[in-house]
């Protein structure tokens, strides 16, 4: 294996038309890795910093005079001690230096130059051990949005479609279609109104929370008669985002934590909802607990803003029991090595995986990878848009290139 000769950052666009960074690294063999770095709008306390204080021209200016020296001449199959590099250049506790988004681009960006080298794919040179790609995440599809995703529709930031079939390509469709049934049905509900879509996709309307989880199960409902699917409804709440003051503030009302959890429990049993994102604010460990003791049978309790792919905040949210799935987003922690630590704990301790894009996404298929080579319970990547399909398309290549 020949030794890294070249760096190089630069920025790009991202799909809401935001500078963020892509990185390249090419080996002594010319083999290169290229992988450009998402941001998020709806983010955790807890994550590293996307940017330094001076966004990406100073990311970049920092890591060519800091960052590309040290980088230049290491073994690029050794992922822990190329990420560990990064943590030490930058020497903060969340990358306010060098920027989590820097360290994203490079990390992934040297894996992707060693499977090319080797001649495999991303997912295996990333796979943990026992994941032997057989098993394919189900599709989470983002097809309404709300919260900060949309300005003007509900409090719930995404109303989701949870494909489960084994076979991604019957999962995709699935998605799909209730993204177009839900587009249907929003025209025919609003005909005079110009419905528009958010960040990641899905449809914008003037809805309430609950009126729009009614179209979403009527939608769900038609697509699995129709296509005989799997696919159920989903909702992330980013409770954080309307919580204030110690109450959940909603238009006609406000909830405090019991209130909130039975409140989140009710619209699972009625809705029959199968996946349940950030149902409550990102420091309640215990009203997460509540609601998966209540529902987790039944329901995929997803913590994102709680826990920000963070290994020590999932090790206290699996201690109090907060939740029986984890979001994972690489750029929330910054290197696949940090996020690789949080996958094997959460597979140690049964916790279902999730692998997520960001609002604010780049036309890539990485994550696809990411998601495989993790053993993801599922692949949540939004249905529309180029810089979404990129990853479903990549995933159903990934399947093409499976046997059986």
């Amino acid at each position: 294996m020949s030794r890294i000769r070249s760096v190089e950052v630069e920025s790009l666009f991202d799909s809401r038309a935001r500078a963020t960074v892509e990185a390249t690294i090419e080996l002594e063999s010319g083999a290169r890795g290229r992988a450009g770095a998402p941001s998020g709008a709806s983010t955790g306390a807890t994550e590293v910093r996307a940017f330094p204080a001076g966004g990406v021209p100073e990311a970049l200016e920092t890591a060519r005079a800091r960052v590309v020296p040290a980088l230049v001449g290491r073994d690029p199959r050794d992922q822990a001690g190329f990420d560990r590099v990064l943590h030490e250049v930058d020497g903060t506790p969340d990358f306010s230096r060098i920027g989590g988004n820097t360290a994203t681009a490079l990390s992934v960006a040297v894996a992707t130059a060693v499977g090319v080298e080797e001649g495999r794919p991303l997912w295996q040179v990333l796979a943990r051990p026992g994941v032997d790609g057989r098993r394919f995440p189900a599709i989470v599809g983002n097809c309404m949005n709300g919260g900060a995703h949309a300005i003007g529709g509900p409090e719930f930031q995404e109303f989701i479609a949870f494909a489960e079939s084994p076979d991604p390509r019957q999962s995709v469709a699935a998605a799909i279609r209730v993204h177009g049934l839900i587009g249907e049905a929003l025209h025919r509900r609003l005909p005079t109104i110009a419905l528009g879509r958010g960040d990641e996709g899905g449809w914008v309307a003037p809805l309430g929370n609950v009126e729009a989880l009614e179209v979403l199960v009527a939608a769900c409902a038609t697509a699995r008669d129709e296509l005989h699917v799997p696919v159920h409804p989903g909702v992330d709440l980013a409770a954080s985002g309307f919580y204030r003051d110690g109450r959940y503030r909603y238009r006609d009302r406000a909830l405090d934590t019991e209130e909130q959890v039975a409140l989140v429990c009710e619209l699972v049993d009625r809705y029959g909802i199968r996946f349940l994102e950030d149902p409550l604010d990102q420091t309640s460990f215990d009203g997460f607990a509540a609601v998966t003791r209540a529902v987790g049978a039944k329901a995929l309790v997803v913590g994102d803003d709680i826990y920000t792919t963070d290994v020590r905040r999932v090790a206290e949210g699996a201690a109090r029991g907060s939740s029986n799935a984890v979001l994972v987003k690489v750029n929330q922690v910054g290197t696949l090595t940090d996020t690789a630590a949080t996958v094997d704990f959460c597979r140690a301790h049964e916790l279902a995986t999730v692998t997520s894009h960001r609002s604010g996404e780049v036309p890539e298929g990485w994550l696809a990878h990411v998601a495989l080579g993790t053993g993801a319970r599922a692949l949540k990547c939004g249905v529309v848009g180029g810089e979404r399909v990129a990853k479903l398309n990549e995933l159903l290549r990934l399947r093409r290139a499976t046997p059986g």
